[in-house]
């Protein structure tokens, strides 16, 4: 993943158009970012951070099958850290975007693994076990993600209860006599 200095610029700005069109919702402006990074990966095509971009930019312009393949390949060129962190999610929630929601599953757990403090992970991967049927799993990352971020006084008030029974959502009165 060594790129020289002139490449290394010439990557940093294809990310600041890519997100300069994300914030603005600029089509044009992912483009050009889009043909900057598709035009470096011709030169470094094993190159992880570039094909890492392209995955990006692809999903930025709603382009998610396309997005998919230079995703995976930078997972596997050993994309580490925060961009294996978001490859991870956006990989993920691509998949599951896309209805391939044992993928998505697969992906964000690797995620939720790896990265177990990255709540942005949790909660796609929440999505994603909803979408297989496996729901009360997914409530407990959403309400135990809720629980530890929210300052609701009226959630804090009942943050105890609420904690135990994203654990024990199926419990009754009856049941813990």
């Amino acid at each position: 993943m060594n790129i020289n200095k002139n490449s290394h610029e010439l990557l940093d700005k294809a990310i600041a158009l890519r997100e300069d069109g994300r914030a603005k919702q600029d089509m044009t402006i992912i483009k050009e970012a889009l043909n900057l990074l598709l035009n470096m990966s011709e030169n470094d095509p094993e190159n992880a951070e570039i094909n890492y971009q392209i995955g990006i930019a692809y999903d930025n312009s709603g382009l998610c099958n396309e997005a998919i393949p230079y995703y995976v390949k930078a997972i596997e060129q050993g994309l580490s850290g925060p961009d294996l962190q978001r490859c991870l999610l956006g990989l993920g929630s691509t998949y599951r975007l896309l209805g391939h929601y044992k993928e998505a599953v697969e992906t964000l757990h690797r995620g939720v693994t790896e990265f177990p403090e990255h709540r942005g992970l949790q909660v796609f991967y929440s999505m994603a076990l909803y979408n297989t049927g496996e729901y009360k799993k997914a409530m407990e990352i959403v309400l135990m993600n809720l629980m530890e971020t929210t300052n609701d006084e009226t959630l804090q008030y009942f943050k105890r209860g609420i904690s135990y029974y994203a654990q024990h959502l199926d419990e009754t009165w009856d049941s813990i006599k």
